[in-house]
């Protein structure tokens, strides 16, 4: 019997429709899948982003406020409280947007002001720009404008926290800004009775009517008060020519900047004096900054209390910093 061989009938390679939809419906699926975790990683990436961003620009900035406090002999601002106001000077706090009011404190603008640190010199020719007469010492020849300045106060700046700026109603001499002038010299006395020692001094930085310190050889020259007049501190000759570098941080609409006195002619009036600085951005989106003084007693050195938040305006993550340093700590 002869044997036939069945012909075996195959279907070609490829995929039906069926087949084919079922592939695309998956692999649309698998893409979906996908792309849902991607999104969330992206938006894991980028909220560590903005929070190392902030955490960046809020180290930076309380670095620099720290350094300045620490390379500081002296805190100008905030002020030490005052009996005879309703408020908090020592106190200087500011959240933006602001706070709603609900008593005069919150007229406060945030505020940290400094002497410059006594070795920093920008232009390199070997004096400290605090040293503005190059005469070796700091800040022994005030004026009544203590921080020359032609202001009440530090110019532009709300040293009393009372809602004014640089007060109309007073004299470029009244440094604490309370409407009197010249009327605490530095003795190391609450003269005027408003909690702070030595804020408002006068050209006679002593208030003895004599060169110096009276009946005193204050430049070790062999002569005791040499007749050039109560305002010549130093006995040099000169008067007024030493005044106090204020370093100053402020909020400018949620930017934290940094002013710097500089020892060149900045202001372009041909005259260095307390207008000569310049200003630089030190963080943005800040959302509170607060300084608080801290002086427990006499014989006690001053610290200072920094806080600053900042709060990014997509992710609305917050960073906030807070540290206490004393001033003067590194010198």
């Amino acid at each position: 019997m002869l044997n036939r061989s069945v012909p075996v009938f195959r279907r070609n390679a490829g995929f039906t429709l069926i087949e084919l939809l079922v592939s695309i419906g998956i692999g649309a699926m698998l893409i979906t899948g996908l792309s849902v975790v991607m999104g969330m990683i992206s938006n894991s990436l980028s909220a560590s982003s903005y929070n190392h961003q902030l955490t960046r620009e809020a180290q930076f900035a309380m670095d620099q406020m720290v350094r300045a406090v620490a390379n500081s002999r002296r805190l100008l601002l905030p002020l030490a409280d005052n009996p005879a106001t309703n408020w908090s000077e020592h106190i200087r706090e500011e959240t933006i947007p602001p706070t709603t009011p609900v008593d005069d404190s919150t007229k406060y603008t945030a505020v940290l002001a400094l002497t410059l640190n006594p070795s920093q010199d920008l232009d390199a020719d070997g004096i400290a720009d605090a040293d503005n007469d190059g005469d070796g010492r700091i800040d022994e020849d005030l004026g009544g404008d203590q921080t020359s300045d032609n202001a009440a106060g530090i110019v532009l700046i709300d040293d009393d926290g009372d809602g004014e700026v640089d007060d109309a109603t007073t004299t470029v001499q009244d440094d604490d800004e309370d409407g009197l002038q010249d009327e605490d010299w530095l003795n190391g006395i609450d003269v005027d009775a408003d909690g702070a020692k030595d804020e408002d001094g006068n050209g006679d930085m002593n208030n003895d009517g004599d060169d110096g310190v009276d009946g005193v050889d204050d430049d070790a020259d062999g002569s005791v008060d040499e007749g050039f007049g109560s305002s010549d501190d130093d006995e040099d000759g000169q008067s007024n020519e030493d005044y106090y570098d204020a370093q100053v941080f402020y909020l400018d609409n949620g930017t934290l900047m940094q002013r710097t006195p500089v020892p060149w002619d900045e202001s372009g009036d041909s005259v260095l004096n307390g207008l000569d600085y310049v200003t630089s951005a030190l963080a943005e989106n800040v959302v509170l900054f607060r300084v608080e003084r801290l002086s427990p007693g006499a014989g006690v050195v001053k610290r200072v209390d920094l806080t600053l938040e900042l709060k990014h305006p997509l992710s609305l993550e917050t960073v906030r910093l807070h540290t206490r340093i004393r001033l003067g700590k590194a010198l």
